[in-house]
């Protein structure tokens, strides 16, 4: 009962959290799927089958994440201060497979600790 609790108070959290904060969340594990829908079915579909619209078309969604994801991580230090080595943290998190999903629970508290603006 208590960790159920515990889920409901975390997602009001988030709730009330600010917007940038929250997309920035989303856009950081949507933009970590695409990199491993590219890598591990677009890459192979290219180079072992001769498909290479697949890397076109996952390529040109994983660029495009990447940069809302960067501009993203700007307006959260400007809007909310957040400090260089968190943003440093998310953007190095970016470039490697699986680490924004390790980093989530983190992010969480990050943005829950965040003051509302």
């Amino acid at each position: 009962m208590v960790l159920a609790s515990s889920a409901l108070h975390d997602a009001r959290r988030m709730t009330d959290a600010p917007w940038t904060l929250r997309t920035l969340r989303r856009v950081s594990l949507t933009e970590a799927v695409s990199y491993l829908l590219l890598l591990g079915i677009a890459m192979p579909l290219k180079y072992a089958f001769g498909m290479p619209m697949a890397v076109k078309v996952l390529g040109m969604v994983h660029g495009l994440l990447f940069l809302v994801l960067t501009w993203l991580l700007v307006r959260a230090r400007i809007d909310h201060f957040w400090s260089l080595g968190r943003l440093f943290t998310l953007f190095a998190a970016s470039f490697v497979p699986l680490v924004p999903f390790w980093l989530d629970d983190r992010v969480r508290g990050w943005i829950a600790a965040t003051p509302r603006t």
